[in-house]
């Protein structure tokens, strides 16, 4: 059947065919790089990683070319840098701020299992290249020369009504889009929809010069450079959050297609669905809003990675405790068989599966189809295509394991503590402490004794 792609600009489920069958190109759109990266920020990561991973295995993996960018010239990051580092003059706040939060994306990415992007290019890289043939400077003038942009009081903007066909990714109409959208009302502008492709710097703000003064991109044209820049004028594959769909993918279109005047910009768009935390939106208003690095400091990669793979793609995400742990059961079983596994052999179950759209859930179904055939070989191939490395989580489990027995005097007078605590009546202290003992990845059993009546409670570590 070969590889069938759900493609958001053509609404359909569609075979993928190649520009260059030698030379696979795909674009994601990466961090802004103003705070560490939160649990929703990791669906697509890891599930264009499995794309990655999947496009190697059937082309090879010197034939293809992914793109993650680094947005590292950005409102917030301004922001952030100013309340971080006050006493700092701004442009070496902003470094500092976005040293540190690149690092930290760094090594929580890696964490999680995905393989580094054959590039990872920062955007303020290519706002003025000369060895970049689409650097944002060049195609902002291209733009202008076609009659697609305009100057104006030190901003270019992007003439929207200028392209027939605006709005054919999100589906919508230009007065649906102008309903649906927080539009700037500036004095400057031709139109409401029309939107920033450079604008002047505030003081001491980065500035880079140009032709129409010293200033910044906006954030869209950054996307169009770079991807221009490393995979041509039209490329296979582009990749993001449905939260991008408009405008940030919708305006990626129509600057790179008017200023190259292509038909496309790439023949196949993918976005993954929102993440809900335990059934609600998250938001640090509600309290539940968590990093990626916070949660890998209580799980490791493998089972956040299976967390997020269990539910398809394109579906929205509820993540949950009860997940995690389901997972982590569930590697602990599969691993112990793959660990028998001379050499790894990916298996057509597993690759049919991802090729229907990256069908993880199935093919999940099919890792508990082959552990229950004790298919060593076939399981560890399996886990390796999905990007999950059964010695790292082995290692992780004999690690918790090995500092749970040599705290086992802690847990048992926390076991005691809680039981003291139950029988006070004071319910809340005691669910503090149970919280606190199963954070330590020990699982709590209370049963009553069948002679004395009284609560008898048991622990063991969660495997």
């Amino acid at each position: 059947m070969g590889l069938r792609l759900h493609n958001t600009l053509t609404r359909t489920k569609d075979d993928f065919v190649a520009i260059d069958p030698s030379n696979i190109r795909m674009y994601v759109c990466g961090p802004t790089v103003y705070d560490f990266a939160h649990i929703g920020n990791a669906r697509p990561l890891i599930v264009f990683d499995v794309l990655f991973r999947l496009l190697r295995h059937l082309y090879g993996e010197s034939h293809v070319t992914y793109v993650r960018n680094i947005t590292d010239v950005d409102d917030k990051i301004n922001a952030r840098a100013a309340e971080e580092y006050p006493h700092l003059p701004l442009n070496e706040a902003i470094r500092e701020v976005t040293t540190k939060t690149e690092t930290q994306f760094r090594e929580d990415v890696a964490a999680l299992g995905c393989l580094d992007p054959t590039f990872q290019p920062r955007a303020t890289e290519y706002i003025s290249r000369a060895e970049a043939p689409t650097d944002m400077l060049r195609l902002i003038g291209q733009l202008i020369e076609r009659g697609n942009a305009y100057a104006a009081e030190g901003h270019v903007l992007f003439d929207v009504p200028s392209m027939r066909d605006y709005g054919k990714l999100s589906n919508r109409t230009l007065d649906e889009m102008v309903a649906g959208a927080r539009v700037d009302v500036a004095p400057y502008k031709r139109d409401p929809m029309d939107f920033v492709l450079w604008k002047p710097s505030k003081p001491g703000e980065p500035a880079w010069p140009s032709p129409w003064g010293a200033g910044r991109p906006g954030w869209h044209i950054e996307c169009s450079a770079m991807a221009g820049a490393l995979l041509g004028e039209t490329f296979d594959i582009h990749g993001g959050g449905i939260d991008l769909v408009f405008p940030h993918h919708e305006n990626e279109i129509a600057q790179s297609r008017c200023a190259h005047g292509t038909a496309v910009l790439a023949n196949y768009w993918l976005h993954n669905g929102f993440l809900q935390v335990e059934g609600e939106k998250m938001s640090k208003s509600l309290g539940n809003f968590v990093t990626i690095n916070q949660v890998l400091k209580d799980w490791p990669g493998e089972v956040v990675r299976l967390s997020m793979l269990k539910t398809h793609y394109r579906q929205p995400i509820d993540w949950t405790v009860k997940a995690l742990e389901e997972s982590e059961r569930s590697l602990s079983h599969w691993t112990e068989i793959a660990a028998e596994a001379a050499e790894p052999l990916v298996p057509d179950e597993i690759r049919l599966a991802l090729e229907d759209d990256l069908n993880t859930p199935r093919a999940i179904a099919e890792l508990h189809a082959l552990a229950g055939r004790k298919a060593a070989a076939e399981l560890s191939g399996a886990l390796d295509l999905l990007g999950i490395s059964a010695a790292k989580f082995r290692s992780w489990q004999e690690g918790r394991t090995k500092a749970v027995s040599e705290s086992a005097g802690d847990v048992a007078g926390l076991v005691a503590a809680r039981v003291a605590a139950r029988k006070a009546k004071d319910f809340a202290e005691a669910d503090r402490i149970r919280a606190e003992i199963e954070a330590l990845g020990i699982i709590l059993m209370d049963a009553k004794d069948p002679e004395t009546g009284e609560l008898v409670t048991t622990w063991e570590v969660r495997r």
